[in-house]
């Protein structure tokens, strides 16, 4: 049996950090292969004229313009690419508006691995969908593989109450946190703390330093990364 082509991936995401976290998430999902990085408009546009593409990983907010704008002039210059939409805004009218213009998916910052894992599997499933619909009932389910069954699961023992917290208090600390003073801010042990400090390290969406001048081993000091809070 021949193997199907990968799934061709562009990341556009001003972010760097981000942007290497996406591109190394793509890869780790089978079937699918980031092609290259976009950090603006502009950018996206020009690789999208020499490099064929399938689905766009797109950030609605982008230095030089709204995502939304970047998939209309891409519709308007008959690329087909489909788009699966990276933001931290929760404004459906941008959601009504991103269906029309080619958004199959919405993935909500910040987000596990295995939250994009699922909406490309599920992407990869409505790819695939050819030929002739024998009725109604494959039609709805070729659009119900897009739709997840509810909410993505967080690691065992995270909540979502929880992690909206720790976000907050850490984006409100400019300077970073440790676990032991997140944990005090919070109101939650400093294992606890850490656990969900390192999830959100590894969604790409805070970074780590040791704090070095004190005695013993340096304590971790955790940081909301660079554009990480904006509106999206």
């Amino acid at each position: 049996m021949t193997r199907p082509e990968p799934i061709r991936v562009l990341v556009v995401e001003d972010d760097p950090v981000a942007a290497d976290a996406h591109v190394m998430y793509v890869g780790r999902v089978p079937g699918f292969v980031a092609v290259g990085t976009a950090h603006t408009g502009a950018q996206a546009r020009r690789m999208l004229d020499r490099t064929p593409v399938d689905l766009l990983l797109l950030d609605l907010h982008l230095p030089d313009g709204h995502g939304l704008q970047l998939a209309r002039s891409l519709r308007a210059a008959g690329h087909q690419a489909d788009v699966i939409a990276v933001t931290s805004a929760r404004d459906l009218a941008v959601v009504r508006e991103g269906v029309s213009l080619g958004v199959v998916q919405y993935v909500l910052k910040p987000f596990t691995f295995a939250t994009l894992r699922d909406r490309l599997v599920r992407y990869a499933e409505f790819h695939a969908a050819a030929g002739e619909a024998s009725g109604q009932d494959e039609v709805d389910r070729a659009l119900a593989t897009l739709r997840a069954p509810g909410p993505a699961a967080l690691p065992k023992g995270l909540s979502a109450p929880t992690l909206e917290r720790v976000t907050a208090a850490l984006r409100e600390a400019p300077e970073g946190l440790t676990a032991a003073a997140l944990a005090e801010a919070v109101g939650i042990s400093r294992i606890t703390a850490r656990r969900y400090l390192e999830h959100l390290v590894e969604a790409g969406r805070a970074g780590r330093s040791p704090l070095y001048g004190q005695v013993g081993r340096p304590e971790l000091v955790y940081r909301w990364l660079r554009d990480a809070g904006r509106t999206r």
